[in-house]
């Protein structure tokens, strides 16, 4: 059995009883919230399917987005949208980044590149200070 995505070695706001400190990513769906479809179960505690799958109900907290990764097979995938203020972009970024899994940042980090470079070309990702003061990108 693989690692469980959430353990002790990373800062993770999932509750206790969340599927993700039990089981690796892809082993369990994520809802947006508690619905009937994925009833609690008063027998250990956990949210479950019909058919077994766990389910975590707190998107926000595991940084996944929703979605049936275990009962429909459906791959993670994330996708970014950089604001059109490049002003914004920052802030932006340090919430998306901070708030999503570790397994995305690899593909959030090249999507932002990617989007940086076409949207806002005057700017050098590779240069710090005032207009990127906390988000430098070394992967150019």
């Amino acid at each position: 059995m693989p690692d469980p995505f959430v353990n002790g070695d990373v800062h993770q706001g999932a509750c206790g009883i969340c599927p993700s400190r039990l089981h690796a990513v892809g082993e369990f769906d994520v809802f947006e919230r508690p619905t009937p479809e994925c009833p609690f179960s008063k027998a250990d505690g956990h949210r479950y399917l019909s058919d077994g799958t766990p389910v975590c109900v707190h998107p926000e907290k595991v940084g996944l987005p929703a979605g049936r990764y275990k009962s429909q097979g459906v791959p993670l995938t994330v996708e970014l949208d950089l604001p059109p203020d490049p002003s914004a972009v920052v802030p932006y970024l340090h919430d998306v980044l901070y708030g999503s899994a570790p397994v995305l940042l690899d593909d959030l980090i090249s999507q932002a590149q990617q989007q940086i470079r076409q949207r806002f070309p005057e700017l050098d990702l590779t240069r710090t200070g005032t207009t990127w003061p906390r988000f430098r990108c070394d992967r150019v």
